[in-house]
């Protein structure tokens, strides 16, 4: 069954563990109640305070222990049972307190607040136990367990002539958090990569995209004629591809194209003179049996002169 009351503080475990820490607990807070004096051997407290601090305390126990001490009515009877059982925590807890006090160094930890967390942690179990430690003796063991690479700095720390530890700890902290800052704004930008401004980062991809476009454009147009006019030459685009193929196509089935001229026409196979004139088989498509000379008339292919036939001009 929970509590019906909100704990004031931690219960103390059937285990022990935490008996140090609830002693402490538990004596400030009879205190502030006015019942200090209720847990103190030989005291002649009235039967009400006593009532009210066998209740404080009872409530502050594992269900286990309330169990164990169900008879015990009176506080510093419960006070006295509780500490002969548990007080050789002091004798198990001092030993492992000492062994980190002696191997706590400043270099082990990642960060000045980690460290900072276990010297306190420390320190409080040596306290608890009996064992004081100074403020000098915290300023030598943190100047003393610096890392190597930081003997200048801890130079410089002793020099300032700390005489409490919280003020040596509190520029390490501000020290760190300034370290902290510098390297992202290194990993942010390292050195030399300073930004494109904003004008020049539009120019730039403004180019990259006219390069771009203009790539495109001179793969897209390989096939481009090469005529006079500033317009777009013979071949231009897809029709002008598929007009080229079909060039080349009736170019190597049935001959030379219409209109198509050759600086030297004696040598090229079908061509005749007559009267001075040069007369040139060309090859209609879809026609191969008849041909058009040079004035443009059809001349069969009966009346066509062969090709190893000498001509006679008059």
């Amino acid at each position: 069954m929970s509590n019906l009351t909100k704990l004031e503080f931690v219960a103390l475990d059937i285990t022990g563990n935490n008996y140090l820490s609830w002693v402490l607990d538990a004596e400030i807070h009879l205190d502030a109640k006015g019942l200090g004096e209720t847990i103190k051997e030989g005291n002649e407290e009235s039967t009400q305070d006593k009532a009210k601090a066998m209740i404080f305390l009872r409530h502050h126990l594992h269900e286990g222990l309330k169990t164990e001490y169900l008879t015990v009515k009176d506080p510093q009877i419960l006070w006295a049972n509780l500490k002969e059982r548990y007080d050789h925590q002091k004798t198990v807890i001092l030993p492992k307190a000492r062994y980190e006090w002696l191997n706590l160094r400043l270099q082990d930890f990642k960060s000045v607040s980690d460290y900072n967390s276990a010297m306190f942690r420390i320190t409080s179990q040596l306290n608890l136990c009996g064992e004081k430690i100074t403020d000098a003796e915290m300023l030598k063991k943190t100047y003393s367990t610096f890392h190597t690479n930081n003997v200048v700095l801890q130079t410089q720390y002793r020099e300032k002539g700390f005489t409490k530890y919280s003020e040596l700890i509190s520029c390490l902290l501000v020290a760190e958090q300034n370290n902290e800052l510098l390297m992202k704004n290194h990993e942010s930008r390292p050195t030399g990569s300073a930004p494109f401004p904003e004008a020049n980062v539009s120019l730039h991809n403004g180019q990259e995209l006219k390069e771009t476009h203009h790539a495109n454009r001179s793969v897209r147009g390989r096939d481009r004629g090469r005529g006079r006019g500033r317009g777009r030459g013979y071949g231009y685009g897809r029709e002008g591809q598929n007009l080229v193929a079909t060039e080349s196509n009736t170019r190597l089935k049935r001959g030379r194209p219409i209109g198509s001229k050759d600086k030297n026409p004696q040598k090229r196979k079908g061509a005749k003179i007559n009267d001075g004139k040069i007369e040139e088989k060309m090859i209609i498509p879809g026609s191969p049996e008849e041909t058009i000379d040079m004035t443009g008339k059809i001349v069969s292919e009966e009346n066509q002169v062969p090709d190893n036939e000498e001509i006679s001009i008059d």
